[in-house]
């Protein structure tokens, strides 16, 4: 009887450490759709940042506020671009 015991209580200690020892399941990987849609709303809230600062310069004037927004558009239309060519 106390051989069965141990044999048990044995086997149950075993069981529960290969248990422990199992990965949990990967998580699924995002398909490309989702790839690019995420990569294009980061775009989009870098680019909304930036004009923003851009804007909201308290030293820079007119005009050279009018000059970075003018590069800054040219600068995010190629990313766009190079985004969309990888769909």
């Amino acid at each position: 009887m106390k051989k069965l015991l141990i044999s048990t209580v044995l086997l149950f200690g075993l069981s529960l450490n290969v248990y422990g020892q199992k990965r949990p399941p990967a998580p699924p990987h995002p398909s490309k759709t989702q790839l690019t849609n995420s990569k294009s709303r980061e775009l989009q809230k870098r680019y909304n940042s930036e004009k923003r600062m851009i804007m909201n310069h308290p030293v820079a004037t007119k005009k050279m506020k009018q000059q970075q927004l003018k590069a800054l558009n040219i600068r995010y239309q190629n990313e766009r671009k190079l985004l969309n060519n990888t769909r």
